[in-house]
């Protein structure tokens, strides 16, 4: 039986692993799970998949939970509780689901404890990449990737030399207003952002696949996911989000990976792996599929990538202020403080001001972070 805990188990990807779960009766134990405000749903996983160990945001969502709780869960709120889920149950692998940053602490703790860990949370690699590869490499822990375009990516690696690669390509579906020009962007609207055609995601990352922010994070995941540099990472636009990703070898030989855009199916075989399950999703046809598009990304009609390639290569802490940044200026779009393109200008601006250092540690980190979401909700 497999020993699993779930870091961010209300949001989207915390929910569709527990739908994996509950495919696979009795394969699977689940040790710890963690969630933020929402407890109604919470309270609900919670009493199906019994964990030993339960964490919600904070004290007052603790304490109206508590009376409702199953017998032999323990309770936990904030980040002592996400590191008593990640690091203190019996799980083999921890689901790292959180979206932003505060997933960083807790998944260094699950490493730490030895733990495997399935990758959800893009701004754990872009952050502290150097720090996260160096750990799990210190403590022989694997990082398996839950995202579609890097568990693509790991698959067509496999029993593959990286001597022998070229360059990989993510894909990319290019977003609610894929088919806008910049003109156009400047009247969309929160609810116009949030009608992703192809994945049914969050709110914070349906706006990052919008701007291409995203994808941008995906780039600087890939760089320490799979030890590539950045000028060997490509990215293509791909309307049918079919292809989830592929890889370039030097015989010129492409080796893709291609399925129906469901999540659970990266997600059950980060779970899995090495071994492949059964699984309920729909089976891809391409007859049904027709044709599939694809072209070259505009860098400059989608400028957060092109900001993303920048910050990766200046490494140290760019890149976390370009996340923090983001994680700000989406916020403000959502809550109607700015008009969508803003989010672009906003980030530009907050790079701008920042003076890059060496990212050795996690106080550097942290203080990065703080400067930047400090300057980009006061611009």
């Amino acid at each position: 039986m497999k020993r699993i805990s779930v870091i961010g188990s209300t949001g989207s990807i915390g929910t569709q692993t527990l739908d994996v779960l509950k495919q696979h009766p009795g394969q699977f134990s689940v040790e710890g799970l963690a969630a933020g405000r929402n407890i109604e749903l919470f309270l609900e996983q919670v009493r199906l998949f019994k964990p030993r160990k339960a964490s919600v945001a904070d004290k007052d969502a603790a304490d109206s939970l508590r009376p409702f709780l199953p017998a032999g869960v323990e309770l936990f709120y904030g980040e002592e509780g996400l590191n008593e889920v990640a690091a203190g149950t019996d799980a083999d692998t921890v689901v790292t689901a959180i979206v932003g940053s505060a997933g960083l602490p807790s998944t260094l703790a699950a490493i730490d404890a030895g733990k495997h860990i399935a990758l959800a949370n893009k701004e754990t690699l872009v952050t502290a990449g150097q720090l996260v590869t160096e750990l799990a490499r210190k403590k022989g822990v694997s990082l398996l990737p839950v995202d579609s375009e890097h568990a693509a990516i790991f698959q067509c690696l496999n029993g593959e030399r990286l001597s022998d690669v070229e360059r990989i390509v993510l894909t990319a579906s290019g977003g609610s207003f894929r088919h806008l020009n910049r003109e156009q962007l400047q009247q969309v609207t929160v609810e116009d952002a949030l009608k992703h055609p192809n994945w049914s995601m969050g709110a914070k990352i349906t706006i990052d696949s919008a701007t291409m922010v995203n994808k941008g994070l995906e780039v600087m995941e890939a760089h320490w996911l799979f030890g590539m540099d950045f000028e060997q990472i490509g990215v293509l636009l791909h309307p049918e989000s079919i292809v989830h990703s592929f890889v370039e070898y030097r015989d010129g030989s492409v080796i893709a990976q291609l399925g129906n855009p469901d999540m659970r199916v990266p997600i059950q075989y980060a779970l899995t792996y090495p071994e492949r399950w059964p699984s309920e999703t729909k089976r891809l046809s391409l007859s049904e599929a027709g044709q599939l598009h694809f072209r070259e990304m505009d860098l400059e009609r989608y400028p957060c990538l092109r900001m993303a390639y920048e910050c990766g290569k200046l490494g140290g802490t760019a890149p976390s202020v370009y996340n923090a940044a983001n994680e700000v200026a989406v916020a403000r779009f959502l809550n109607g403080e700015i008009p969508f393109l803003r989010i672009e200008s906003l980030i530009e601006e907050t790079l701008s001001r920042h003076t890059n250092h060496s990212a050795d540690d996690l106080d550097t980190i942290f203080a990065a972070d703080r400067w930047a979401r400090e300057i980009a909700s006061t611009i």
